[in-house]
Formats: C-alpha cells, structure tokens, sequence
C-alpha cells in the first residue's frame, strides 16, 4: 500500500466503521471486488429460480392450456413440461458455473488482501521506532499478525458472500412478493423488519464482546512468546508448574470472554427461526384461504409457500454470518490501528552515498532520556574522528549503549525543552539543576550531515553494529554470515547471496573460519533459533563476520566482547586489528582490556564525557578510569588485602 494510502486511512480512521475502513483499504482490489459480487448475485438469482419454476408446472397441471406458459407459444401441457425441464437444466448450470466463479474470486480475493494486509502490517512494523515497541509485547503483535489476518481471510472467504447473497435473496423475494399478491406479502414480510432490527440490536451488543476476545487472543500469545522465550530460564528455576499456571491464568479469560460472546451469539439464531416460523405461517393460512377463495391461482400460491421458505429461512444463518462478521470486523480495527500508528523517525531529505563516507561522528550538545525526567545524556559533546578508533567506557547506565542507538537513529535526540537565551548562550534544567547547553537543539553528525536529515537506509548502511546481545536467524551459518551482505543501494529487494568466497573471506578475518570448519555440516550447519546451537562466543564471531562482510565505513562494537571467554577475545582483538585498520571503529566497552589500544578514550559518567585520552594518559591522570582499571586488574583487592 501506498504511503498516500496510509495517509488516507489515518485521516478517517477516528469514529469510522472497520468495515468503512477495509473498503478503503481494499481499494486497489475494487475490480476483483466487483467481479467476486457480481458472481454471487447471480449465483443467487439462478438459485432462486427453482421455485418460480415449480409454481409455473403446478399452474401447468392445474391450468394445462391455460396456464402462463402456455402463453409463450405452447398450448400442449406436455410440451409446457419440456420447456421448463430445459429452463431448469440451463438455469441450475448457470447456477453451478456461478457457484464455482465467485468460489475462486471470493477465495483468491481473501488469500490476496490477507496477503497484503500482512505484508503491509510487517513492513510498517519494522519502519516503527524502537520506543513504540517498549510497551508492546512481541505475542500480542504475533496475534495481530497472524490470528487477526487469518480472521479476516475467513470472513472474505465465506461471511462476504453470505451477506451478499442474503441481501440479494431479500430484495427478489419481496418484490416477487408484492408483484404476484401484496396483500399476502404485506403479512409475510413481517418477519423481516423484525429480524434486521434484531440483527443490529445484537451487533451492538456483540462488537466490544469480540474486541475483547481479540485482545485477549494478544494477551495470551504474549504469555506464551513470553514464557518459550525464556524456557531455560523457566527450566533453571524449575518453574514450568509456575508458568504453566500463568498461561492457565491467560488462557480462560480468553475462553471466559469467548463463553460471554458466544452466548448472546447462539441466541440469536433460536429467536430467529421463531420469528420466521410466525411469517411462514401466516403465508400458509392466508395465502391457502384466499387461494380457496379462488382470489390466488393455485400456482402462485405454490410459488409464494415456496418463496417464504427461500427467504426466511436464510436468515437463520444470520447468526453464524454475524458472529463471523463481529470477530473480522474487530480484527479489522486491530490491523488497521496497527497501520495507522504514524512513525516518529523517518526519513531525511538527504542522500549519503556510501562511497563518500569518511566516517567522523560527532556529538554536539546531545541530551537524551528513555523515560521523562530522567535523563541519561545530559549535553553529551564528543567527536569520533574518523579513520580512527574510539573507545567509550563508563560504569553501568552510564550511558554508552545510548550513544550506538542514537547515532543509528534507533531514537532520536530530546529537544532542548525550556531553555532560555544568556549571552550568546542557553542554559536548560535538567532534573534539579542547571546545565550549560549549545544554543541549538543538540544533534549528532556523519561528516558534517545531522543523522535526522539523512535517508534512514543511507544512514544505517555506513555503519556496522556489532553488539552484546547477538541475534542470528534460525537457519545456516552461511545464510547469517551473509546477511551483512549490503546488495542493492537503491533496490532493497533486489538483494542477492554474496559469493561464498567472500563469505569465506569474512569469517576468516572474524577468526571463525576455523570453528566453522569444525561444525558437523560447516557453513550449512543450522545454528537454531537466536544461535542457541552454538556457543557465545561462536555466535560473537560470526556477527563479526556478518559486520564484516558488509564493509561500512563505521564499524561499531557495543559490548562485542563482554560476555565471552579470554581466548575468544583474543581472537576478536587479532581480527580487529586488520578490521579496523583506516575505518571508523567505536567500541563501546565495560571491560577495559578491549580498549587499551585504541587511539582516544573517552570516559563517560552521569551522560557526560569526564575524561578522554590514551590508555596510558587516563591509568597515569588516575582519575575514574584509572580507578575502573585498577578495579578490573586486581589492584584494588591487593592492595586491600596487604
């Protein structure tokens, strides 16, 4: 879907019907729409011809030469009889082919805008900002992406066709009704009114039933990402007894809310057939006392007995074609509520082509915070020139991870809010106290270019993340190696597997050419979900080699050896070396061992840089690296002991 598209949907979105909203969103389907109607119309109208069939060969035998058949050019009875056994053979044919016809078009219709729906869902999901996931659950986005979709697939499949044909059954019927007896029909249609006045009192009532049941479908499939997810924890504490009576928990409020629309939904249809019980009635007595009045022929009177029947007893379906209706509609406004979340950060006007990237970062001014009020950079300023290797360090909630995401445009910076003008300068309040600020909004740069005027894809191809937490797809270690592979600039989904050689290249500059070598199939050794068949530090070399093999001008480790063993960091820190070697390197890092060789250091506390120089620089400046640096030597403890 187009963005105009998202656009339009967004403006109407406020106190519109769902069902408003799909059309509108289906728009670019309206042809398929039409044909799929279409179908359907006529598959009902040559359904419903069998009954004005039997009563033209019921006024056949009673009438014989009289008859209205007759009239058409065969006065013999028998010759009447024939004729209607060709109409119907052609008429229930005609039927058959509609049937088959708006099948496929009302089938292939809801695979296509399910399809859509799903795709446009995902694609907009991942353009969302990382904040708006924080107080989102992976289960209940799941739930929206798959139940809700399929739940609206259902209802295109079989509810569409359902309404559409119960409409077209209606109008036939009741004009067919007022054209052969009105006075008979003014009684029969009785019924109608009432039932479509029912239909919309349980509508009303049934819609926030089955908004709830959809969100409890979210709920539940967030205990239960949330729970597998975390299995080995689960397992380690011995609490599956413990999870197992959270999900129990989840999964009968979504039974009890289910129990709660089911029961105003099953009474609908008894309380219909009631109401068309009374209608057909009336049809049979008093359309039996004026046919035996001799006012209504008796082949008009067959056809409206019958006809009573076709049009009452599809209403007793509309319960089922309701409940169907309800749980898509509310599905619907999940789906379209997702699409409707406008982005926070999107593109810039501005190109940066990657081969003119020469890689220097600055910080100006940068203030930040997660939560209001609490603010982790505070006039962040720190320049990472490039070419060369940056190293920041502090203690935890320092603030250094921040940096990576906000140069990545994960979040963008905080306005510099209430800040007032003093000689040339700004001062702000941040928390209890004053702090001396830039006189513009703070900003980061990529060679003089603030991130938020780039192209988003520009911006986060200069750069390579290599981070704590690595995350590798469930398939080959060759499929997550060449992931890093950058393809098409302008083309995303021109993308195509790098050669292996250059595979092969990557991870042997990660060092894990060689432990590949070692897995039962190499490179085409399936690593599990998130790598959980490898080791960490297995998993840490292969993300090196994926960050290697998309050869950005900006490389950035963010903890990259943190939670690996010595010797897996000492061939981490051999591979930089040829790694880093005229790139941009910032290396994030609690342990300090990783940064002893870089050429700055800078020291962040409390959002700010307090230190920055050389290894040597900071241990001899003894300030707060050189106390992290005796902390992590042993120095402190010796010295404590003696």
């Amino acid at each position: 879907m187009s963005s105009d598209q998202h656009e339009q949907l967004s403006s109407d979105a406020a106190g519109t019907h769902p069902l408003v909203r799909l059309f509108r969103y289906a728009r670019p389907f309206r042809r398929r729409i039409a044909w799929a109607t279409t179908c359907s119309i006529f598959n009902k109208l040559f359904d419903l011809a069998p009954p004005f069939i039997i009563g033209a060969a019921v006024d056949v035998v009673v009438q014989k030469q009289d008859s209205v058949i007759a009239r058409l050019g065969f006065p013999d009875p028998f010759h009447q009889l024939v004729f209607l056994a060709v109409v119907t053979a052609i008429i229930w044919s005609l039927e058959s082919v509609f049937e088959w016809l708006y099948g496929v078009a009302w089938r292939n219709l809801a695979q296509a805008i399910q399809h859509e729906a799903r795709m446009d869902a995902f694609q907009h999901v991942q353009d969302l900002e990382l904040r708006w996931f924080e107080d989102r659950s992976t289960g209940g986005l799941l739930a929206i992406l798959s139940d809700d979709v399929n739940q609206l697939e259902r209802f295109l499949d079989g509810g569409a066709n359902d309404i559409i044909q119960l409409a077209v059954t209606a109008i036939t019927v009741t004009a067919a009704f007022f054209i052969i007896s009105p006075e008979v029909a003014w009684l029969a249609m009785i019924p109608v009114p009432i039932v479509i006045i029912g239909s919309l009192w349980f509508q009303k009532r049934l819609e926030p039933r089955y908004a709830e049941v959809r969100a409890k479908v979210g709920d539940l499939n967030a205990r239960l990402a949330n729970s597998l997810g975390g299995i080995a924890t689960v397992k380690s504490f011995t609490a599956e007894s413990h999870e197992a009576g959270r999900l129990q928990v989840e999964s009968e409020a979504y039974a009890e809310h289910n129990r709660r629309a089911i029961v105003l939904s099953a009474l609908f249809s008894p309380l219909i057939r009631i109401v068309i019980m009374a209608g057909f009635m009336v049809t049979l007595l008093y359309g039996g006392w004026i046919t035996l009045q001799g006012s209504l022929a008796v082949g008009a009177f067959s056809l409206l007995v019958f006809l009573t029947q076709r049009l009452l007893w599809p209403f007793t379906r509309v319960g089922a074609v309701l409940d169907l209706y309800q749980r898509a509609m509310a599905s619907t406004r999940r789906v379209l509520d997702l699409l409707d979340v406008a982005p926070a950060i999107v593109d810039g006007p501005d190109r940066l082509p990657l081969a003119s990237v020469r890689g220097e970062v600055r910080f100006d001014g940068v203030r930040f915070s997660y939560v209001k009020g609490l603010p982790i950079l505070r006039g962040l300023d720190l320049t990472c020139p490039a070419g060369q290797t940056t190293a920041i360090v502090g203690s935890t909630g320092a603030g250094k991870s921040t940096l990576i995401k906000l140069i990545l445009r994960f979040y963008d910076v905080d306005p510099s809010k209430g800040s007032r003008k003093s000689s040339g300068s700004t001062t702000s309040e941040v928390g209890d106290e004053m702090v001396e600020a830039s006189p513009r909004i703070g900003g980061i740069e990529i060679d003089g270019n603030d991130v938020r005027s780039l192209r988003l894809r520009d911006l986060r191809r200069a750069a390579s993340l290599v981070s704590q937490d690595v995350y590798l797809f469930d398939g080959t270690v060759r499929e997550n190696i060449a992931y890093g592979w950058p393809g098409d600039a302008d083309d995303p989904a021109a993308w195509t597997e790098p050669p292996f050689s250059r595979i092969i290249e990557a991870a042997t500059l990660a060092e894990a050419h060689e432990f590949i070598g070692e897995l039962p199939d190499g490179y085409d050794t399936v690593v599990g979900e998130r790598g959980q068949k490898l080791s960490g530090g297995q998993r840490q070399r292969i993300a090196m080699a994926r960050a290697v093999l998309k050869d950005a001008p900006i490389l950035i480790l963010d903890e990259a050896t943190a939670s690996v063993d010595n010797e897996t960091e000492a061939a981490i820190q051999r591979s930089l070396q040829t790694i880093c070697r005229d790139r941009t390197t910032i290396v994030i890092a609690h342990r300090l061992s990783t940064v002893r060789h870089a050429d700055c250091i800078h020291v962040l506390d409390s959002g700010r840089v307090v230190e920055q120089g050389t290894h040597d620089e900071l241990v001899a400046g003894d300030g707060v690296y050189a106390q992290l640096w005796r902390v992590q030597t042993g120095e402190v403890a010796t010295e404590s002991d003696g």
